[in-house]
């Protein structure tokens, strides 16, 4: 699979990446070392690191650092990976409860937030649908509401959800499946009201363009996939968006990198 890509300015521009590589320590073990410094991005936002910081035996050169681990070992947790040294970093939504799982950075810049999130799987039998819904989506909507009082906001990650039938293969069989219930759709349409872009649909509007694939049946040779990852941005850096894209050649997790570049 080839990578999509579409750039309209040859203005000087930060490319952001964001992947949920499935395990730190295992990707590493499968090429991220070179992929990272073939891509060189200016900032890279990961998910599922599954590990702390001193479990990781690996210097990331050139880059500031900034973990968000579970307090479960081997589960969930976030990194952002900068090489500009930002004004400030938060981790979590400020709720001890919904905090203990290291699913948000915040890392502020002078020209706006970069927010790295991790959404909760709804889970087979879609046991955390309610949770994930009716409270994490609520919740980290207003968290980004209330930095875009302040300055505009990009948000990326794993969202755990298939936002229109284009972005899975097989919608009509996945209606009640985690990922594409009505009720995560309809959550992941309150960001899009609210004023939120999703970058990739301003340059890419054709269908087979995936972000996850499941490790059964062969499905990523297939591209049998889900469009799950995503940037979001505040409406005041539409202007600055030149390009969306989605690395799907890239291997070593079940997902693949998605980016944008922004002047």
């Amino acid at each position: 699979m080839s990578s999509i890509e579409v750039n309209f300015s040859m203005a000087p521009t930060k490319k952001l990446i964001s992947w949920n590589v499935n395990g730190l320590r295992a990707v590493l073990k499968k090429g991220f070392a070179e992929w990272l410094q073939s891509e060189s991005p200016d900032m890279l936002c990961l998910q599922e690191i599954k590990a702390e910081e001193e479990q990781v035996d690996y210097e990331f050169a050139g880059y500031h650092t900034f973990w968000n681990s579970a307090d479960k070992k081997g589960y969930s947790g976030t990194l952002v990976l900068s090489k500009q040294e930002p004004l400030s970093v938060n981790y979590g939504l400020g709720y001890p409860e919904h905090d203990k799982e290291g699913r948000v950075i915040t890392v502020e810049y002078s020209g706006y937030y970069l927010v790295n999130v991790y959404t909760p799987n709804s889970k087979n039998e879609l046991q955390r649908l309610d949770y994930r819904t009716l409270e994490w989506d609520v919740l980290f909507l207003k968290h980004l509401k209330r930095l875009e009082k302040q300055k505009p906001v990009i948000t990326c990650g794993d969202f755990n959800v298939a936002h229109k039938e284009i972005d899975l293969k097989n919608p009509k069989t996945n209606k009640r499946n985690a990922g594409f219930t009505t009720e995560e759709r309809s959550a992941f349409d309150n960001y899009i009201e609210s004023g939120f872009i999703d970058t990739f649909r301003e340059f890419n509007q054709e269908p087979d363009q995936y972000t996850w694939w499941s490790y059964r049946m062969g499905a990523r040779s297939r591209n049998v996939g889900w469009r799950i990852d995503y940037f979001l941005i505040s409406p005041g850096l539409r202007n600055d968006l030149k390009n969306a894209f989605i690395r799907q050649e890239v291997l070593g997790s079940d997902h693949c990198p998605v980016g944008i570049e922004i002047s």
